[in-house]
């Protein structure tokens, strides 16, 4: 797996809402709930999904807030996988949420 280039993440990331590039390496997000239980069945969901793909990202839970940062460690920094991966935690959040 190959580290994206940043001129491609950034293009990537146009079609993402509120995903940041952090220190050219890391994906980060905040996910805001209305309810606290919400954000802990999303973060169960992602924790299961990136456990099938065997790809975890680093999650903090602040009571209606989960940050998710993900990174590749052997590319040292972004790939297809997180970038896909992104996406699809995006999905469950809208599944979650709805």
């Amino acid at each position: 797996m190959e580290r994206l280039p940043a001129e491609e993440i950034e293009k990537q990331l146009d079609y993402l809402s509120d995903w940041n590039v952090e220190d050219g390496r890391w994906l980060t997000k905040r996910y805001r709930f209305t309810e606290f239980l919400t954000g802990i069945q999303f973060v169960n969901e992602i924790a299961e999904l990136s456990e099938e793909v065997d790809h975890h990202p680093f999650i903090s839970v602040e009571y209606k807030v989960v940050t998710v940062k993900l990174t590749s460690w052997r590319a040292k920094g972004i790939t297809d996988l997180d970038m896909e991966l992104i996406k699809k935690y995006d999905s469950i959040f809208l599944q979650v949420t709805e």
